[in-house]
């Protein structure tokens, strides 16, 4: 049994049945009292995000969680399905574990995946990606960097706000943790 010094971003917890994603940790030891962790983790399954506070010492459950990279080959109806880079195995991942990672996983893409007991939990993307503006409205004479955004679809079918002068075609860098622009990419 490990113990609450032990707690690290990223890490997995067994609490009461259900797997915890620690987002970020504090180790408190206020002037009188004694010391503890305050957490704040996202429930793997619901998707939930909870403050939790232990006291220093207290013995936690890690759960064993397996990061691998996969390989995202193509959707399909019920999921997507991904290969393992070591052995070549192909799992089909249902939707709900995806999540909005979709929204930037092109064919051929390398992600990790993070697996418990052999069952996917959740996907990590890079922190961004290059993808390229499927459609967005013609820029006009004088539109500048500054001005403002509009609308564009990227290669996933994601629409994203792009600044006015960025055209069909051009490829735009895009955060994966929020869809925000990020830059215009040039080859």
């Amino acid at each position: 049994m490990a113990t609450t010094n032990d707690i690290k971003n990223g890490a997995v917890l067994n609490l009461d049945g259900q797997l915890w994603n620690v987002i970020e940790f504090q180790h408190v030891k206020p002037g009188k009292g004694g010391a503890f962790v305050r957490t704040k983790m996202k429930n793997v399954m619901s998707g939930k995000v909870v403050d939790k506070t232990f006291n220093a010492g207290t013995k936690i459950d890690f759960a064993n969680v397996d990061r691998r990279e996969y390989t995202y080959l193509y959707a399909e109806a019920d999921g997507y399905v991904f290969m393992d880079t070591a052995d070549y195995d192909q799992i089909n991942v249902p939707a709900t574990i995806v999540g909005d990672a979709k929204n930037f996983m092109l064919e051929n893409q390398n992600v990790q995946m993070a697996l418990h007991d052999g069952d996917p939990l959740y996907i990590e993307l890079p922190a961004s990606v290059i993808l390229e503006v499927t459609y967005t409205e013609p820029g006009l004479q004088g539109d500048r960097s500054t001005g403002g955004t509009k609308p564009a679809t990227v290669e996933t079918g994601y629409e994203i706000q792009v600044p006015l002068f960025l055209e069909t075609g051009t490829k735009v860098k895009v955060d994966t943790r929020d869809g925000g622009y990020l830059g215009r990419v040039n080859d």
